[in-house]
C-alpha cells in the first residue's frame, strides 16, 4: 500500500464515513449528492472525532474560495398553515426556472414532541424526486444550539455544492424564529386566512423579521377571506417603523395558494429584486458579516457551556454547588471562585 493510500484509509477511519476530507470536500463542491448527504451526515455527529473532522472540512470549503452564494430564505409559520404544501410548490416552480433549491428544516422541539417536520421527505414526494432539489430535515436535538450549528453548516454545504436557493423551514412561533432570522438573507412569515382576532395573536416581533407576510389558502371559498387578512397586515405593517435594509413598499403582505401554485412567480420576483436592492444598497454583505459574527460569539458560548460539563470542571461545580446549598459560600463567589479557578477570568 503506497503512502497516498495509506493516508486516505487512515483519514477514511477519522470521518467514520469511508471518505477522506479531501475527497469530501472534492464531492461537495462538485455537486455530487452523496457527498452533500455523506457531509451533512458528518458535521450532524455529535462525536468529538467527527467535530474535528467537520471542522477540518468547513476549513476546506472556506479557503476554496468557490464564489457561490445561495439566496438563503427563512420560512416559518404555525402549524396547519400549509408549508411544506408551499415549499413544495415553490421549490417545483423555482427548478422549473432552472434553479437548484436546497431545504433545511430546523425542529428545536422535535427532541420533546417527535414533530412531523421529520416526515419532510414523505410530505414532499414530488420535490424530493427533483434532481434539482434537495432536502433534509434536521435531527432530534434537546436544545436550540446544537440545532443552530448544524444547520448553518448544511447551508454553507449548500452553497459549496451550488444550491442557488437555499430554504430553512422552522416550526414556527418561538425562539426558533429568530435563530433562523439569524442564518438568513431573507424572513418569510407564512400566514392562513384569518380575521381581526388572530391577527391580534401574531407576535409584533415576530412580523417587525418578516421581510415578506404571505396568506396562504388563497383560493376557493378562502379567496375573500385571504384578501381581507391580506390587507389588514398590509395595514399593520405600515405601522411598524421602517426599516434601514428596506427599499419602498417592503416589509409587504401578499396573497398566494401553494394548493394551486398561483402567485408563487410573483413572490420570487419580490424576493429577488428586494435582495437586488440590499446588494446594491450593501445592506446584503454588512448583514452577512454581522452574522458571521454573531455566529463566531455564539460558538465561544457554546464552547463555554460545553467546558462546564467536562471533568475536572464538572466536579468543581458539583462541590461548590453543594457549598451553596449549604449556605457556606455565596451562589456568586462560588460562580468567581469557579470561572476565575478554570477559565482564569
Amino acid at each position: 500500500m503506497d503512502k497516498a493510500v495509506a493516508r486516505g484509509h487512515k483519514r477514511d477511519r477519522k470521518t467514520g464515513l469511508g471518505m477522506d476530507i479531501e475527497a469530501l470536500a472534492e464531492g461537495v463542491l462538485a455537486g455530487e449528492r452523496r457527498a452533500l448527504a455523506r457531509a451533512i451526515t458528518l458535521i450532524e455527529s455529535g462525536r468529538a472525532d467527527h467535530r474535528d473532522a467537520a471542522t477540518q472540512l468547513m476549513a476546506r470549503l472556506n479557503a476554496a474560495d468557490h464564489g457561490r452564494e445561495a439566496m438563503r430564505i427563512g420560512l416559518s409559520g404555525t402549524p396547519g398553515v400549509g408549508k411544506s404544501t408551499f415549499i413544495e410548490a415553490f421549490g417545483m416552480m423555482l427548478t422549473a426556472r432552472g434553479e437548484a433549491v436546497g431545504v433545511l428544516a430546523v425542529d428545536p422541539s422535535s427532541a420533546r414532541s417527535g414533530g412531523s417536520i421529520l416526515g419532510d421527505k414523505t410530505r414532499m414526494e414530488r420535490l424530493s424526486r427533483e434532481p434539482a432539489a434537495f432536502i433534509r430535515p434536521s435531527p432530534a436535538q434537546s436544545h436550540l444550539g446544537g440545532v443552530a450549528r448544524r444547520t448553518r453548516e448544511a447551508i454553507a454545504l449548500l452553497e459549496a455544492a451550488g444550491f442557488g436557493a437555499v430554504l430553512v423551514e422552522t416550526v414556527g412561533v418561538g425562539q426558533s424564529e429568530t435563530v433562523v432570522a439569524e442564518m438568513t438573507d431573507l424572513f418569510v412569515l407564512l400566514l392562513a386566512p384569518a380575521g381581526g382576532d388572530e391577527l391580534q395573536g401574531v407576535k409584533r416581533g415576530i412580523m417587525e423579521m418578516a421581510d415578506i407576510l404571505l396568506i396562504n389558502k388563497a383560493d376557493g371559498e378562502l379567496q375573500a377571506a385571504a384578501t381581507r387578512t391580506c390587507s389588514d397586515y398590509a395595514g399593520a405593517l405600515r405601522l411598524l417603523r421602517k426599516r434601514p435594509q428596506d427599499p419602498e413598499g417592503f416589509p409587504k403582505a401578499m396573497t398566494v395558494s401553494a394548493m394551486e401554485e398561483t402567485g408563487l412567480a410573483r413572490v420570487w420576483d419580490e424576493m429577488t429584486e428586494l435582495a437586488r436592492w440590499r446588494r446594491e444598497s450593501g445592506h446584503w454583505e454588512r448583514r452577512r458579516a454581522e452574522q458571521a459574527r454573531h455566529w463566531f460569539e455564539a460558538e465561544v458560548r457554546e464552547g463555554l457551556l460545553a467546558r462546564l460539563g467536562r471533568e475536572p470542571v464538572r466536579g468543581a461545580m458539583a462541590t461548590l454547588a453543594r457549598q451553596v446549598e449549604a449556605g457556606e459560600i455565596t451562589a456568586a463567589i462560588a460562580a468567581d471562585t469557579l470561572l476565575r479557578e478554570y477559565l482564569g477570568g
